[in-house]
């Protein structure tokens, strides 16, 4: 295999868009998800639209074993991985103490844990051979609280924060950090944490749009790379650091209220 982009989430939404664009550019693929009907339907789709090599790698991320199962298995192989694309992660709605605990440590293993268990374990093989490009999925949910979805702004405030704190401390390498910073977005992420009844998921960009950007933005070496974002909240964006916290976070509220 050759050019080889490990993708996670790979089954739905953005994680299928990466696989396609990496394909379309004639990248081999290494994808990972839970369901592996879904990936042996896309790796089926991949090789025989666009003549590459594609790898499945069935597991649970919310596992704890399962980033270290996979750099195994991967090693085994004998593949070197170019790019990693850390793109798995879910969200939930409602008032943090009344969620389900079980379900919100699963999304911090996930979201944080496993994404910096991957890049930890891959890392160190690009600086060897001082070449490789890492793409992290954070959201623009990373730049503010997020009351009603608590666990999952704080998870990707870390993603954000970890991401580009370590692309700085590549910066005299030729490897590259890059963190998406997705809007709302069309995919399975809405329905699963509840957001498709509210106003922030009120107009979304399609999963392609987003994916491209993301990826365009890695091959170009870029620190972060906003997406999926209307022209107000563009706007809503740039005043973030100069709108009083409590307005901020009765603002956020009430975007996250059930219809």
């Amino acid at each position: 295999m050759k050019n080889v982009a490990l993708i996670t989430g790979a089954s739905s939404g953005i994680g299928v868009e990466f696989a396609k664009i990496h394909a379309k550019n004639k990248g081999d693929l290494i994808i990972v998800a839970r369901r592996k009907h879904k990936l042996e339907t896309l790796k089926q789709e991949l090789e025989q639209t666009y003549g590459i090599q594609v790898k499945i790698i069935a597991k649970d991320l919310t596992h704890s074993e399962a980033a270290l199962e996979i750099y195994k298995e991967v090693k085994e192989s004998g593949i070197q991985i170019n790019y990693l694309i850390n793109n798995a992660g879910f969200g939930g709605h409602g008032k943090f103490h009344e969620r389900d605990w079980e379900n919100d440590l699963q999304m911090i293993q996930l979201n944080i844990v496993a994404l910096t268990a991957l890049t930890r374990f891959f890392l160190p093989e690009f600086v060897n051979k001082n070449k490789g490009r890492i793409l992290n999925v954070s959201s623009t949910a990373s730049l503010m609280p997020g009351p009603l979805q608590a666990v999952y702004f704080a998870t990707k405030a870390f993603v954000t924060s970890f991401s580009n704190a370590i692309a700085e401390e590549l910066h005299d390498t030729n490897i590259t950090v890059t963190t998406l910073l997705p809007g709302a977005t069309e995919s399975e992420f809405a329905q699963t944490s509840g957001m498709d009844k509210t106003d922030l998921f009120e107009n979304t960009f399609s999963a392609l749009e987003v994916a491209k950007a993301g990826y365009d933005g890695m091959m170009k070496g870029k620190l972060n790379v906003l997406a999926g974002l209307t022209f107000s909240q563009k706007i809503m964006m740039a005043t973030v650091p100069f709108v009083p916290k409590k307005t901020m976070l009765k603002q956020i509220r009430n975007m996250q209220e059930l219809k």
